[in-house]
C-alpha cells in the first residue's frame, strides 16, 4: 500500500517545457518571465503590483523594510503561526508584540489586536491561517489608527473574501502589503522556493519591486535599503504555469475539504474546522481538533497516512523569545489549537482513491 503524503506538488509537461525553455534561453535571472509573473499574480489577486521573490520569509522581511519599521516600533503579531512571521519583525530590529486568535476560526483575533495598540504600533501582521481569510475587520481598524497591514498569505493562494455587495477580494488584495510563499506543500509552487510581494498602493510599487533588487530603481541608483531576492527566470516560469491552474487545484482541495467535513461531523472524537462567513477558503491544511492528537497521527500512521501537528509550540514560548516579557503568557485559543490540531492530506493531486482511504481511516479512530 503506497503510503499517502500531506503534500505532493504539481508537475506537468506544460510546466517541464517551461522550465527547459527558460534555461535553454540562458536568461536565468533578471527577464521576463520574472516580470510575467508578477504581472499576472498582481493580476490575479487584484493587486496594484506584484514581485517574485526568494521566499516566504524574504517577502515578510522585505515587507517590513519597505514601510520603514524598525528599533522602536512595534508590531503585532499571532502567536500561532510559522515562527518566519515573526523572526521576520526580530530581524528589522522591531519588537513583535503577541497576541492571541480566534476560537472558531483560528486568525488573529480583532479584538485582541485593538486591546494591543499602542503610541509605539507601526504595523499588524495579519496570517490567514491554513487558508482561512482573517477577519476583514482588520482592514478598518488598521486603516482607522494609521497603522499598516501586512498579510501573511503564504498559505492563502486562492483564497477570498465577498463584501455585502456580493464583490469578491482575493488574498494579497486585502492589506498594505501582501507576502506569499511558494514552498512546495502550498496550493501553488515553483519547482523549489519561492515568494511573491504583493501591494494594493500604487505609491508601495516602485518600492516592491526595488527591494528585491538591492533597492535600486530603474536608472540601477540604490534608493533603498534592499538585498538581492530575486526569484530565478526558471521559478518564474514554472510558476506562471501554475497559477494557469490555481483556481482549478483550489476548488478540487474545497470539495475534498467538504466531503471530509460532511464525513466526520458526527465523529465522537474529533471536530471538524469552520469556515469564516462570507469567504471561500483555500485549504492548505485541513485540520482536526480533538482531545487525542499524538493518537490520531498513529492511528493514520498505521493506515500509511502521513498526518502533521503543526505549531505545536506557539512563537512567544520557543526558546528563541526567552527573553521576551509575554515569554510565559497563556495565549488561551492558541494554547489550545497547538495541543489539539491534526493536520490530514487535502492536498488537490489526492487520488479519489485516497480520498476514500483517508476517510475510513479516520473515521475508524477510537482512542479509549
Amino acid at each position: 500500500m503506497d503510503r499517502i503524503p500531506t503534500a505532493r506538488p504539481s508537475w506537468t509537461e506544460d510546466m517541464r517545457n517551461a522550465a527547459i525553455e527558460t534555461l535553454d534561453s540562458r536568461q536565468w535571472v533578471k527577464g521576463a518571465k520574472g516580470r510575467e509573473f508578477g504581472e499576472l499574480f498582481a493580476t490575479y489577486c487584484g493587486a496594484e503590483s506584484a514581485a517574485p521573490c526568494q521566499n516566504g520569509s524574504s517577502s515578510l522581511w522585505a515587507a517590513l523594510k519597505i514601510l520603514n519599521i524598525g528599533p522602536g516600533d512595534e508590531v503585532i503579531v499571532p502567536s500561532y503561526t510559522f515562527i518566519s512571521t515573526v523572526t521576520a519583525i526580530s530581524l528589522v530590529g522591531a519588537t513583535p508584540v503577541f497576541v492571541d486568535v480566534e476560537e472558531d476560526y483560528w486568525c488573529i483575533d480583532f479584538h485582541s489586536i485593538k486591546n494591543a495598540l499602542t503610541s509605539k504600533t507601526k504595523a499588524v501582521i495579519a496570517v490567514h491561517i491554513y487558508g482561512q481569510i482573517y477577519n476583514p475587520e482588520i482592514i478598518h481598524l488598521c486603516k482607522n489608527n494609521s497603522i499598516y497591514l501586512i498579510e501573511d498569505a503564504a498559505q492563502a493562494h486562492g483564497a477570498s473574501f465577498i463584501n455585502s455587495n456580493g464583490e469578491e477580494s482575493k488574498s494579497g488584495s486585502l492589506g498594505d502589503i501582501g507576502c506569499f510563499s511558494f514552498f512546495p506543500s502550498k496550493n501553488m509552487a515553483v519547482g523549489g522556493e519561492g515568494g511573491m510581494l504583493t501591494t494594493t498602493r500604487k505609491e508601495l510599487s516602485q518600492l516592491v519591486h526595488g527591494v528585491i533588487n538591492h533597492g535600486r530603481s530603474p536608472s540601477l541608483e540604490s534608493m533603498q535599503l534592499g538585498s538581492n531576492l530575486r526569484m530565478s527566470e526558471v521559478s518564474a516560469a514554472i510558476g506562471i504555469e501554475q497559477l494557469k491552474q490555481l483556481d482549478k487545484w483550489v476548488e478540487r482541495r474545497r470539495n475534498i475539504a467538504n466531503k471530509y467535513t460532511e464525513q466526520f461531523s458526527n465523529h465522537p472524537f474529533l471536530v471538524t474546522p469552520k469556515v469564516r462567513p462570507n469567504t471561500r477558503h483555500a485549504w492548505h491544511q485541513y485540520c482536526l481538533s480533538t482531545k487525542y492528537p499524538n493518537q490520531l497521527v498513529e492511528h493514520l500512521d498505521q493506515y500509511a497516512i502521513d498526518a502533521r501537528r503543526y505549531y505545536q509550540i506557539p512563537c512567544h514560548k520557543q526558546q528563541l523569545f526567552a527573553e521576551h516579557p509575554q515569554h510565559q503568557v497563556e495565549l488561551t485559543n492558541t494554547n489550545h489549537l497547538a495541543k489539539s490540531l491534526v493536520a490530514i492530506p487535502v492536498m488537490h493531486e489526492l487520488k479519489d482513491s485516497e480520498i476514500e482511504r483517508i476517510i475510513s481511516a479516520v473515521n475508524s479512530f477510537n482512542p479509549v
